[in-house]
């Protein structure tokens, strides 16, 4: 029962820190949410720290396990789209933290650390990508030109939704975001692997 309430506290929180952003929600607000005293919410969480310490590591498990996740093979399009997809959903299911970045960061001992730690990964990510792309005969970019897709990736990937929010109100676009990043790398695609990138954009349309 213990483990049920802790993890309504979480779900109820995230919720609420999507809707709200985390600043402007107190504890006591997800205790009146969930029906339940303050000191049960405290008894789980003891600082509101804590509970965006337990959050964060949910976000990092998926971004890590995503990020992280061995390939079989050297990666084409498809590959890169439905990656990115992926990592951007994760974003948006836990779009407090990008909404909030630089608060967070300064408010909660280690966060800071931790997400430069997301950071380098997805930065190796993409450059293990886009590597694949060029030892495949897929893409041509000097080692000048592929150090600034690989920042601009992580630049755009971090600050998207931010972005997103504010210029449309239509909520979260995985899409949106994977088709702007992919934007990045589409200028120095050759073959046919210019054309999947469009084709896969119109399937998305």
């Amino acid at each position: 029962m213990a483990r049920n309430t802790r993890q309504r506290i979480l779900q109820t929180a995230l919720a609420l820190f999507n809707e709200q952003g985390e600043p402007n929600v107190p504890t006591n607000r997800i205790a009146d949410s969930l029906d339940i005293s303050p000191g049960n919410l405290h008894y789980h969480f003891r600082t509101k720290g804590d509970l965006v310490g337990a959050l964060f590591s949910e976000f990092e498990h998926r971004m890590l396990a995503l990020l992280s996740a061995p390939e079989e093979r050297d990666a084409n399009i498809e590959d890169i789209w439905f990656l990115l997809h992926l990592a951007f959903e994760t974003i948006g299911d836990y779009r407090f933290i990008y909404r909030d970045l630089t608060d967070l960061c300064h408010r909660y001992r280690g966060l800071h650390q931790r997400f430069r730690g997301i950071l380098r990964l997805t930065m190796q990510s993409a450059r293990g990508l886009c590597t694949d792309l060029i030892d495949g005969g897929q893409m041509q970019a000097s080692p000048r030109e592929l150090d600034a897709i690989v920042r601009n990736i992580a630049l755009v990937s971090t600050f998207w939704l931010a972005f997103d929010q504010v210029q449309d109100s239509e909520g979260v676009r995985p899409d949106r975001a994977v088709w702007q990043v992919m934007s990045l790398v589409s200028p120095y695609l050759i073959g046919a692997s210019r054309s999947h990138l469009e084709e896969l954009a119109k399937a998305y349309e």
